[in-house]
Formats: C-alpha cells, sequence, structure tokens
C-alpha cells in the first residue's frame, strides 16, 4: 500500500489533524494561498525532511503536493517566510500538545515510565549563529579567531539557544515543548517559563518527575521543582561543593546498596545512595545522592585484529527527598541515564535528519513557530512510524527510508486533493 496514504490515515484517525490545524490562526488579510494550506505545506515539509523554504517552494511545484496541501498553484519562499512571521504562536503550540496528550490518552507513553514514573528531560541546544546577522532577541557572546596573518582578535557572535522538553523512552520519543533563551537570561530562567507553561497547558500530573543535566542542579532551579510539585533528579559534577565532598567520603569503603547488570546498557553497576544531605544555602530541604561505578566491555579494532578492552565510569546524581523515601536507589539511575535521550534520539536525530540547526528565515516568531512545527512533524512520524508501521516494526526498512517511501508515495496517481478536504 501507499506509504504516504498510510501516514495520512493514521494520523488523522488518531490525532484529527484538520482539526489541529484548522485551530491555528494568523495575521493576515485577504490571502491568496488560506493558512490552513500553508501548515500543511510545513508540516510535510518536515514530515519529508525538506531542508529550507526555497527547496519547499521546489516541492510545490509537483501536482501531487498542490493537491494534497491545497495550493492554487505553486508558491515562492517568501510566502513562508512571510506567512511564518504572522501565525499565532500559542496556536501553533496547541497543536503538539493535542497530539502528545493523545498519545498518552492512547497508552502510547507506557513504555517510557520508569517505575510506574514518567519523566520528563531538559536540556538546550543552540539553533542558529552568526557574526553577520542578528535581530532583537539573539543572544551574543564574545569569541577569539585568528586572522589569515595569525593575529588573534575578538569579535562579536550572535546565536538563538532554546529549552527542549523531551519525554523518551526505549519505544517512543517526543518533544513536548520548546522555550527560547532571551538575551541575557540563563538556561534556568528558560527552562522554568517552560516548565510553568508546561503544567498550564499539560496538567501538574501529565508526567512524574525532572530530569536534568548538572547545569540545572542550583538551588532557585530544584525550589521552583517542588514548589511545582514534581520530582527531580539532576548530575552533580561539582567537586567544590560539600554535597558532592560529603556523599564521596561517606559512600568510600561501604558495600554497595545495589549490584545488578544493565541489560539495556550492557553494563554491570554498582549503587550507592547517601540520604539526608545539605545541598546548599539556597536549597534548605535534605537530598539523597546516589554513586555509581559502571563496568563494560568494548570491542576495538586495530590493525585489523579485534580486541576487548574494559571500560568504567562514575556518576553521580542527587534527588529530591522525597524520591529516595519512596523508590530504590536504581531509579534514580535510570532517570539519570534517561536523560541523555533528549541527546540521542532528539537533538543528534533532529540535527542530522532534520536540520535542526538550519534557520529558515531569521525573524523571531518566524524561528519559533518553525521549530513547533519541527517539533510537531517530528512526533507524528514518530508515533506512525513506532506505533503503526509494519516495515519499521518488523525491521524490514529504516526511519529514512521510511521517509523516502512517504516522499515517493505522492507521485503514485491518487486522488491527494481529498486529503484533508477543506469543505
Amino acid at each position: 500500500m501507499n506509504q504516504l496514504a498510510q501516514f495520512l490515515n493514521y494520523i488523522q484517525k488518531v490525532f484529527a489533524l484538520k482539526r489541529v490545524l484548522a485551530g491555528v490562526r494568523a495575521r493576515r488579510q485577504d490571502p491568496e494561498v488560506s493558512t490552513y494550506a500553508v501548515l500543511l505545506c510545513l508540516l510535510l515539509g518536515v514530515v519529508l525532511r525538506i531542508p529550507s523554504y526555497l527547496d519547499l517552494a521546489q516541492q510545490s511545484k509537483r501536482r501531487g503536493w498542490r493537491h494534497l496541501c491545497h495550493l492554487p498553484r505553486s508558491v515562492a519562499d517568501d510566502m513562508f517566510d512571510h506567512v511564518t512571521e504572522r501565525l499565532v504562536v500559542e496556536d501553533v503550540r496547541a497543536a503538539p500538545v493535542q497530539v502528545v496528550k493523545r498519545l498518552k490518552a492512547n497508552k502510547a507513553l507506557e513504555s517510557c515510565k520508569i517505575n510506574g514514573l514518567l519523566w520528563l528531560s531538559l536540556d538546550a541546544n543552540e539553533h542558529f549563529k552568526s557574526r553577520s546577522r542578528c535581530c532583537e532577541c539573539c543572544c551574543q557572546r564574545e569569541i577569539q579567531e585568528t586572522d589569515a596573518q595569525g593575529c588573534k582578535h575578538k569579535v562579536t557572535e550572535y546565536y538563538h539557544r532554546y529549552v527542549f522538553a523531551q519525554i523518551n523512552g526505549p519505544k517512543l520519543n517526543v518533544v513536548i515543548d520548546v522555550e527560547p533563551i532571551r538575551p541575557g537570561e540563563d538556561e534556568c530562567a528558560a527552562a522554568l517559563r517552560l516548565l510553568g507553561r508546561v503544567r498550564r497547558l499539560y496538567g501538574p500530573r501529565f508526567f512524574d518527575g525532572v530530569t536534568a543535566d548538572a547545569w540545572y542542579a542550583k538551588g532557585p532551579f530544584l525550589r521552583a521543582l517542588d514548589k511545582l510539585g514534581w520530582l527531580w533528579v539532576a548530575v552533580l559534577k561539582r567537586e567544590d561543593m560539600e554535597v558532592y565532598q560529603e556523599a564521596l567520603a561517606l559512600s568510600r569503603g561501604q558495600k554497595p546498596d545495589a549490584l545488578f547488570r544493565d541489560q539495556e546498557r550492557g553494563r554491570e553497576v554498582k549503587l550507592w545512595q547517601v540520604s539526608d544531605l545539605r545541598f546548599s544555602d539556597g536549597y534548605d530541604k535534605n537530598v539523597s545522592v546516589v554513586l555509581s561505578e559502571e563496568r563494560w566491555s568494548e570491542t576495538k579494532i586495530a590493525g585489523g585484529k579485534k580486541s576487548a578492552q574494559a571500560q568504567q565510569s562514575q556518576w553521580m546524581w542527587v534527588s529530591c527527598h522525597k524520591l529516595a523515601g519512596a523508590y530504590p536507589p536504581r531509579l534514580t539511575y535510570q532517570a539519570g541515564h534517561r536523560r541523555w535521550g533528549i541527546e540521542n534520539k532528539a537533538f543528534n536525530e533532529l540535527t542530522q535528519g532534520y536540520h535542526l540547526e538550519h534557520c529558515y528565515h531569521h525573524d523571531p516568531t518566524s524561528m519559533l513557530v518553525q521549530m513547533l512545527i519541527l517539533v510537531l512533524g517530528f512526533t507524528l512520524f514518530s508515533a506512525f512510524a513506532q506505533l503503526h508501521s509494519q516495515l519499521i516494526r518488523q525491521g524490514s526498512t529504516t526511519l529514512k527510508a521510511l521517509t523516502d517511501l512517504l516522499n515517493l508515495g505522492l507521485e503514485q496517481a491518487l486522488d491527494w486533493q481529498l486529503w484533508f478536504d477543506t469543505s
């Protein structure tokens, strides 16, 4: 069967995508091309991994593309610039919210749970940088460069960064929201703004805990998580902190609290847990620290010969006292490592396959809108591939090859104009 037709059937039946997109408004007067048609173009561009608005305009010359997206004619790339600048951001943001809520209602996020708890991963990623182009929302930094004569001098670099919130697991990974980091503010401030909005849009019990990198292990941020009502786990790296040194000292020479083999990661793991520690002056509640020692073997090839080399790593996580009192240290270990999913299953995949770091149009609203549409398209395709596609579930093809099949499907003689009919 035509794979694109399967995909369209799935997203319309499960997520009612026509209704979702119809709710997005734009500040336009008497447009020749409807906002609905432009949104379909942008979304299809994400799903088929089209790298730019210029390439998207070229795709609109295809007969099947125009019929599917209800375009009266092929369009120019500057139309996408114009429309994305004028879309209502909160309407666009509501689209992935509806899709992710439906996924949870359909029990699709159950595989992401650890001991019955659903964890949200937080991290930031740089989207775009330039030494010549800037806008009012660009962050700035001074960097040192060497010119052709070998002289070093400082230049100003402009960039955009976003904080991402993701729920991931062994089967499905969904980015539920993104928030731009404003000029002059740190990552934690943008993360708290994102979490406050996530709580309003998804509800306080949509997930149970937050797992984050060492950057977030700060008193004010952890106090805010307590007020928001979520459990939390953060990487602990700062050796100058009293809680770090105290956890090391109290665990040294003690028997592990847990000893097991992590089948998923292929490692032998020892865990030590130290509870009732004081974190810092900025956070007056007691915390728990879990230390892990992990050993595994990696196969190396040197001179055409394979050899197994022993590897070892140590990790330390700090967690809220409520978590340590109700769950074993293995949960903290799993939640702490689950944070890497946002690196491996979001940033890497979106960068390599979905052009995450490409700036389609350097306008703050347009950039945020395109990022939210990217999140929506990525979620819809991931849900189709992992939950519905027999080709993926049977291991018959790859995600990239499935994308190519969707693209080829558009060339088949089907009544594409009937899909998402606007009448």
